[in-house]
């Protein structure tokens, strides 16, 4: 009997040290709670640490561009990419990030209220407009009885790509709609255009089998389309002075001296000149 219980805790022992060792993946770390505390610390060159989240392009971009701008402030600016729009928030939100830089107001204004956050502006940088691009028809002198046009499917964006269209004589919309237009507000269509709604980040590889597609400034720059640009929204228009891209903070650190060193850094005249070298019309200095 002793031998027989002897042997039985061996095996249960064994199993024990399996069951704790059997799975090789490590834990996936839990978020960190909200903290006021910036991320930022000393790095080993004597620059302060400033952690930034951003989309790669244009955003990550135009951060890189003022690396040596912030280190001549004494900072070091770490520039990390997102390819989403939630965990940039998230990662800001939770203290692991500064600031980030990928995201206009009444996105970020919406992201607040939906999560419960309290996310701030510290500085409006850049407005993607949304063009009018060729596919299967170049000009717009050419724009044929209908002809077939695809445009983003989102509320906001479809707004702005129906304006840019009614703009430009093609569709007339309803007095007033502005900002809230749809389809339904369209009022004459003299040429019987035929508007497909896709998801905005479809557009360009939908655009060659329509004669022309409204698409956004940042796919339009990661589609390499914006040199074939027709025409954009207005920089002094509405949308312009609504959905200009900011860099976002958590409440009390817009004063902060790394963050006002970035903000100065964005709205020079250095980084006016290489967003309008490097994106001409597709990405809009506001500043």
């Amino acid at each position: 009997m002793k031998k027989f219980f002897a042997l039985l805790i061996a095996v249960l022992l064994t199993l024990g040290v399996i069951g704790c060792g059997g799975n090789d993946a490590p834990a996936a770390p839990a978020s960190p709670a909200p903290s006021n505390q910036p991320a930022s610390s000393d790095a080993p060159n004597g620059l302060t640490v400033l952690k930034v989240a951003a989309s790669p392009a244009p955003h990550a971009e135009i951060l890189n561009s003022v690396k040596e701008a912030m280190a001549a402030e004494g900072f070091d600016l770490q520039v990390v990419e997102y390819t989403d729009y939630i965990m940039p928030n998230n990662a800001v939100f939770n203290g692991e990030m500064d600031a980030n830089y990928f995201q206009h107001q009444p996105y970020l204004t919406n992201f607040n209220e939906k999560n419960k956050t309290d996310l701030v502006a510290a500085a409006a940088i850049h407005f993607e407009p949304l063009g009018i691009y060729p596919g299967k028809t170049a000009s717009l002198d050419a724009l044929a009885d209908g002809a077939t046009i695809v445009v983003p499917n989102d509320p906001t964006n479809e707004a702005r790509a129906l304006n840019l269209l009614a703009a430009q004589g093609i569709i007339t919309l309803k007095d007033g709609v502005g900002l809230a237009a749809t389809v339904k507000d369209i009022t004459a269509n003299p040429k019987n255009v035929k508007i497909t709604e896709v998801e905005a980040a479809q557009v360009p590889m939908a655009l060659p089998d329509y004669d022309f597609g409204v698409i956004n400034g940042n796919y339009a720059v990661g589609s390499e389309l914006s040199d074939t640009i027709l025409v954009s929204e207005d920089p002094g228009s509405e949308a312009a002075q609504t959905f200009a891209n900011i860099v976002a903070v958590k409440p009390g650190r817009e004063n902060d001296a790394a963050v006002q060193a970035l903000v100065k850094a964005l709205t020079s005249e250095d980084t006016r000149k290489f967003i309008t070298q490097k994106y001409g019309v597709a990405v809009v200095p506001v500043f």
